[in-house]
């Protein structure tokens, strides 16, 4: 049989781990293949060492395409912002809490809205099959995080663990187990969280393979903020100091939970061809001589009478070099041609609010709940399952001339079904209204991801059954990159539009302080972006421009409570959806500039934007994060990054939250707004990484004392605080 030498791992990443929290990719492996010796070192060295080489990518929800994760090995820096909910670089309003549900401020980066909308806000900790990711490593590879804050009365604790393994070359496995509990600096904010994800795949030449099953619990206390912002901005005008926690709230003894399962299968077959390989001439087998061809024979006294026949003798040698000849298998490859997918994904969500004596008379407009004698106990439950099988046929791409890019058609169906309280419940009968809605629609990409310097991908999916029907996604993007002078450039751009159903939430929602069953026209959205990015200078500059008709959205509706001499005293409140008439344009950009002179280090990125209906939609004019720090080495082994960062906003009408919705809405234009920001938030941190270990020490909001001091209309900022936190990587 034919050897051929197989290709060897082409770089040791050690302990490599991306920015966010995972581990690391070889760039020069991208495409998700196992290649090289497997397993562990067979030398014959005494002390035999772990091979740790590792490779990983995340895959496309829809078709289950591979889509490799870029090798990043800049830990420790920004580790002490992981944990942040408000971000990396603090680009998200929250209500303060750890896990806390929290709001994209560019707009760029904020979700279209779906049927689970309840879970959006969670982005930090929920996890899904597209953001998880699928490791291949020669040993068995475990990641242990664990962050810390407070005291045991108002600390916050994160625990995560990621763990992955091989079965073979082609299969592996791995969990990712994720528990958080934040007590709150403010009373009546405590929030518990907790995941368990289990994931596997099989990566075969005809037969590819994902799956994933996620269970997640994510509970928070709602305090509705606290009941005068003066605690906060004008503290003297009280006659005593207050410490966050003696802040009095608005709600208490009230709790939102959602509880979502999710299990997820996408498999291919491939078909095509085997292609016989090149072997060079030097690598080819060469023929045995007479003496070893004839140990074959096996027969020594054969071989003696043969040797006295020379016409049998040639005869033999014949006979044996035929059949040697007919043992060498020729190598060759399979060439997929084109591939069957089927994509199975089911979610199940169950998102409740109580209450329990815990609604202060006259917080809500409606003073006598739709099916409760009285707002004592809240117990709003709704319930939403999806269950989707799409099924597509793929033209491979480069599998021949005349077709270089990929192509694929797909077709879905998808059953959604849901349970909203009904007005039969009372104080003793639990009932619902049912919904139950099926969805068909057919679609297709094309796409080349092969090569350096042009990369595109476009696609389109049209509905034609159901309550979507006539719903249109039309999206592409192509990257190019290429040498200018001594740099390397890409320019990356995107398009889509969309012509879409808002989600089933915003037509129907059913809950005792609130009620509504809308009839809401499509929502048009037609995007433009793009990104350029010069690898030399560490710079880039993403813009885009959206417009947006019918733009849907919660919005809050205050009603005065006006005391005996006409003056208001309060407002009662509700939360309702609002379709935006008209069209809203967005235009948005940013500017990433890292700077460096030996150790000293300084990241920028500015973000300017601009709306045409900030009633509708509201956005800070300019978002700011800047990092000056050094990083230097101790004993050569020991990293140490030791610098302060800075995020900034300016001040606009902020959305406000919603606890019956678990979701963030737009003020009520119509009474008076709240506006936060125009506020530096700075934190100053050391991070330090040796082998596989990182950790940092983080005093955040050191300018604590002055100024408007709130992530969220009502929500103040969490005081100074000394966090920390640690990361080990262990191979076995």
């Amino acid at each position: 049989m034919l050897v051929v030498p197989a290709c060897a791992w082409a770089q040791d990443f050690g302990d490599g781990q991306d920015q966010f929290g995972q581990f690391g990719t070889d760039p020069n492996n991208p495409s998700g293949n196992a290649a090289g010796i497997w397993g562990r070192d067979t030398t014959s060295s005494s002390e035999k060492e772990i091979p740790i080489e590792y490779h990983q990518w995340f895959i496309d929800e829809r078709l289950g395409r591979v889509i490799p994760q870029a090798y990043n090995d800049t830990l420790p820096h920004l580790f002490q912002n992981f944990n942040a909910t408000d971000g990396l670089q603090g680009e998200y309003n929250i209500l303060g809490n750890l896990g806390s549900p929290r709001y994209a401020r560019n707009w760029l980066d904020v979700p279209v809205a779906n049927d689970f909308l309840f879970t959006e806000p969670f982005s930090q900790f929920h996890t899904t099959p597209g953001n998880i990711l699928f490791t291949n490593t020669k040993s068995p590879v475990t990641n242990l995080q664990y962050h810390k804050s407070g005291t045991k009365q108002d600390g916050q604790d994160r625990f995560r663990s990621y763990f992955a393994t091989n079965v073979n070359k082609q299969a592996g496995f791995g969990f990712k187990v994720d528990y958080l509990y934040g007590r709150g600096y403010y009373i009546n904010q405590a929030s518990s969280e907790f995941g368990g994800n289990l994931f596997g795949y099989y990566q075969g030449e005809r037969y590819d393979m994902h799956a994933f099953v996620g269970l997640e619990h994510m509970k928070m206390v709602e305090n509705g903020g606290i009941e005068d912002d003066a605690y906060i901005t004008n503290p003297q005008s009280f006659p005593r100091k207050y410490g966050s926690r003696d802040i009095p709230t608005v709600l208490q003894s009230t709790w939102n939970r959602n509880d979502q399962q999710t299990y997820y299968l996408t498999h291919r077959f491939n078909m095509g061809f085997e292609r016989e390989l090149e072997v060079p001439d030097s690598l080819k087998p060469v023929m045995p001589g007479n003496e070893e061809l004839l140990k074959r024979l096996r027969s020594d006294s054969l071989v003696t009478v043969l040797k006295e026949d020379s016409i049998r003798m040639g005869l033999t040698l014949d006979s044996l070099r035929q059949a040697w000849q007919a043992e060498q298998i020729t190598p060759t490859e399979f060439i997929p041609v084109s591939s069957l997918i089927h994509t199975f994904h089911m979610r199940r969500l169950e998102h409740t609010l109580y209450g329990e004596n815990g609604i202060p008379s006259g917080y809500f407009t409606k003073e006598t709940p739709f099916y409760s004698s009285d707002y004592k106990r809240i117990h709003d439950r709704t319930t939403m399952l999806s269950v989707k099988n799409t099924l597509g046929l793929q033209l491979r791409e480069g599998f021949n001339k005349w077709a270089k890019a990929g192509i694929t058609l797909f077709a879905a169906h998808e059953l959604k079904r849901f349970e909203l309280p009904s007005l039969a419940t009372n104080d003793t009968l639990y009932a619902f209204d049912r919904y139950t809605e099926n969805h068909v629609s057919v679609g297709g990409e094309i796409s080349k991801t092969q090569g350096r310097t042009l990369h595109f991908n476009a696609g389109a999916e049209v509905w034609l059954i159901g309550p979507d029907a006539g719903d249109l996604d039309i999206h592409g993007s192509t990257d190019l990159n290429f040498r200018l002078g001594r740099d390397t450039v890409r320019f990356e751009v995107g398009a889509s539009f969309k012509n879409i159903s808002p989600s089933f939430v915003y037509e129907h929602f059913h809950s005792e302080p609130t009620w509504w069953d809308n009839e809401l026209s499509q929502e048009t959205r037609t995007r433009i972006e793009g990104k350029l990015t010069l690898d030399r200078t560490h710079t880039s500059l993403r813009f885009g421009l959206e417009n947006i008709s019918n733009y849907t959205h919660f919005a809050s509706l205050l009603t005065p409570v006006y005391g005996t001499d006409s003056v208001i005293t309060s407002y009662t409140r509700d939360v309702c959806v609002r379709q935006q008439s008209g069209s809203i344009q967005v235009m948005s950009a940013t500017l990433r500039q890292e700077l460096h002179a030996g150790i000293f280090h300084w990241d920028n990125e500015v973000t300017w934007q601009h709306t045409t209906k900030p009633n509708a939609l509201p956005l800070p004019t300019v978002s700011l994060y800047t990092n000056p720090y050094i990083v230097f080495h101790i004993a050569k082994v020991l990293r140490v990054e030791l610098g302060a960062d800075m995020r900034y906003f300016t001040s606009y009408y902020a959305p406000d939250y919603s606890p019956v919705v678990n979701n963030f809405m737009v003020q009520d234009a119509a009474q008076e707004r709240i506006k936060i920001g125009h506020y530096p938030i700075i934190n100053a941190y050391a991070n330090f990484g040796i082998k596989r270990v990182r950790g940092y020490i983080n005093v955040s909001h050191v300018n604590a004392g002055t100024g408007h001091q709130f992530w969220a209309p009502h929500y103040p900022i969490d005081p100074m605080s000394i966090r920390f936190g640690i990361s080990w990587n262990f191979y076995n």
